[in-house]
């Protein structure tokens, strides 16, 4: 496909009036321009995407309408904007009625300081008409949302008796129009003090530029270059953006695969793997909060080897096979090779992860278990995830990974070793558990010791096996139930 000529202007709506830029650091924060502006209902509180006081919702074409997403707008780089609609609090009132939501939060006192309250609307604001608006619902929704001024139960309450009035609000028809004047801004060839943001339409001419400039700096949903930017200071002289690829944003079945496009984003990578794979699904929900995974890709997750990173360990575990891709064409290698050491992957000049390609038996016969500080959009400590093939009980087969244990996400061989032929029960798990200290020699920070992360990846083996041969049990105190895996 031949890409689309492109222009120099970030170009997008904000709160129904057309915006164009030329003049902006590419690495200028959206909140940043925002507050600027005048509009400084949006908060920067942790500029780091956490705790959600910077939440505005961005709409893009989706079919014959919009969808709508929160976002963090802290650890949003301005060009990201780009062919957007952008909603904030200050843009959701009509001819000067409260928005529903506005108002029931008003009405039952949900609301304190002022802070976080513009970010909790916006997050509450941006549910698709007719989604869910139970209290489960809500609760995940605003997971990304951290206040520590107010209760949640009127909020809570103020989301569900808001949810009938905000869907009578939609507009098909406008939202039609919008997208269509979305679909119609061309790609992005921005530069700004002697700094280049380039995002093309097609994977040929994404490759084609990376190959030319293989030092650039690749973009995907920025919920970890944000903080390069607010916390390092970061400012790359080009950034390659995969924000108009919709080839790599697929999810499918191929024969006994699933191929997943690297720039999917994990909302809607979560979405897909909920109900056939619960486990997986499950763990995905505590994924840090919603606007960080409506942010966040999956190749991003595996592309910044980062050995917290949630998904790779899940995607070892299933067996999944990486596939790079180079202007020369692509290259494939099993996902747990790319990771080398600390902060090295198996990545070449030129090269750019394009697609993960999962057996759907490994996803069959896959658990998670995370463990952090909160339970919600918090940073894992550790995370065990395992794929076992049972025979008459027996362990037949056993890949068990795990992240936070080593400076990489990484597979315990030994353990593997010592599980299978066994039969899988609790003496056997303790038995073969002992050979984890031969696998890991764990750091301690912050998050946890050396020594609780040895002791806890041993009770995630064994919570392993209560689950699947006795799923009766009640192990896990919070979030949903534990489903049975398959064997």
């Amino acid at each position: 496909m031949r890409e689309s000529p492109s222009t120099e202007t970030i170009t997008f709506f904000l709160n129904g009036e057309r915006v164009d830029i030329a003049d902006m650091p590419p690495t200028t924060t959206l909140l940043e321009w925002l507050r600027a502006r005048g509009l400084t209902g949006a908060k920067e509180g942790c500029a780091e995407g956490d705790c959600g006081a910077c939440t505005v919702a961005v709409r893009r074409p989706d079919g014959a309408g919009l969808a709508t997403r929160a976002v963090n707008a802290c650890i949003m780089a301005l060009p990201m904007a780009h062919g957007a609609d952008i909603v904030t609090i200050e843009g959701i009132a009509a001819d000067g009625a409260p928005h529903p939501i506005q108002r029931e939060m008003a009405d039952r006192h949900a609301s304190q300081c002022g802070f976080c309250t513009p970010g909790i609307v916006m997050a509450l604001w941006s549910r698709e008409a007719g989604a869910p608006a139970d209290r489960q619902a809500v609760e995940d929704r605003l997971a990304g949302n951290l206040c520590r001024c107010t209760g949640y139960g009127p909020i809570l309450e103020a989301a569900e008796a808001s949810a009938a009035a905000a869907d009578a609000l939609g507009d098909p028809v406008a939202d039609a129009a919008r997208a269509d004047a979305l679909a119609a801004i061309p790609p992005l060839d921005y530069r700004a003090d002697d700094r280049r943001f380039l995002a093309p339409d097609t994977e040929a001419a994404f490759a084609d530029a990376l190959a030319d400039a293989p030092d650039a700096t690749i973009l995907s949903g920025a919920t970890d270059f944000g903080l390069w930017i607010t916390k390092r200071l970061f400012d790359p002289p080009m950034i390659l953006s995969t924000a108009r690829l919709d080839a790599l944003k697929t999810i499918e079945r191929e024969g006994d695969q699933l191929v997943v496009g690297a720039a999917l984003p994990l909302a809607a990578f979560a979405a897909a793997v909920l109900a056939p794979w619960p486990q997986l699904g499950e763990m995905m929900r505590r994924f840090g909060g919603m606007q960080v995974r409506n942010a966040g890709t999956v190749g991003g997750n595996i592309a910044n080897g980062s050995p917290i990173g949630d998904l790779p360990p899940a995607l070892i575990a299933a067996g999944a096979t990486l596939e790079l891709g180079h202007r020369d064409g692509p290259r494939r290698l099993p996902l747990e090779e790319y990771f080398i050491a600390y902060g090295q992957q198996d990545r070449q000049p030129g090269e750019y992860v394009r697609r993960v390609l999962i057996p759907l038996a490994g996803l069959d016969r896959l658990s998670c278990h995370k463990v952090s500080k909160r339970f919600d959009s918090d940073i894992t400590a550790i995370l065990g995830c395992f794929a076992l093939t049972l025979e008459v009980g027996v362990v037949a087969e056993a890949r068990l990974a795990f992240g936070g244990m080593a400076g990489t996400p990484k597979r315990a061989l030994a353990t593997e070793a010592a599980l299978v032929g066994k039969i899988y029960d609790r003496e056997s798990v303790a038995s073969a558990a002992s050979a984890l200290a031969e696998d890991f020699q764990p750091m301690s920070d912050q998050r946890a010791s050396a020594a609780y992360r040895l002791a806890v990846a041993k009770n995630l083996l064994m919570r392993d096996v209560v689950e699947r041969t006795a799923p009766e049990t009640v192990t896990r105190l919070a979030g949903r139930a534990a489903e049975r895996i398959g064997a």
